[in-house]
């Protein structure tokens, strides 16, 4: 090797080592300001407003209404169809 390739290569390292030290420097004095909030170490009981209507039950779902008896019978319609012929 030449003496003008190891001369750059010092170089680049001490470059690269001095960019390096002074990034660092400058996060460490990078520091938030004293007067930051911290979060309350107990959270609001609930923050959503609860939901007015009835519970579930076994039989019908919530959002379930009575289907009209045209719809069930166009639905009924359709399954047979799926299930004779296929999709």
């Amino acid at each position: 090797m030449s003496m003008t390739f190891k001369a750059l290569a010092a170089i680049f390292i001490l470059a690269g080592a001095t960019g390096f030290s002074a990034q660092a420097a400058a996060a460490e004095n990078n520091t938030p300001p004293t007067t930051a909030t911290r979060p309350a170490a107990n959270g609001p009981d609930q923050s959503s407003v609860p939901n007015a209507a009835p519970p579930a039950s076994r039989t019908e779902t919530t959002g379930q209404s009575a289907q009209d008896p045209k719809i069930k019978e166009m639905n009924d319609r359709e399954r047979s169809k799926v299930e004779r012929e296929g999709k």
